[in-house]
């Protein structure tokens, strides 16, 4: 499957930055499936689950308190006020 960049920050640093398969998180108008190739746009993040594809088929799960999502041909760039993984 292809990749995309993926960086999730917080007011407290990076939280996550790598090349990730896909990114699942609760927008404003319901889930959000980003994947490779996904049309650019910019959208509010509502507080709940994040998953996370990894390109060795393994996922890594978060809690995080909303924020804002941003996709573009380059990157995607997920910033929220808190972001916790689930094995922390």
């Amino acid at each position: 499957m292809n990749t995309f960049m993926l960086t999730v920050a917080t007011p407290d640093g990076s939280r996550f930055s790598g090349e990730v398969e896909g990114l699942f998180v609760r927008g404003t108008e319901g889930d959000l499936a980003i994947l490779a190739g996904h049309t650019p746009f910019i959208t509010a993040v509502r507080p709940g689950a994040c998953r996370i594809e990894l390109p060795d088929d393994t996922d890594r799960t978060a809690t995080l308190d909303g924020g804002l999502l941003t996709v573009s041909k380059e990157r995607v760039t997920l910033l929220s006020g808190s972001f916790r993984w689930d094995e922390e």
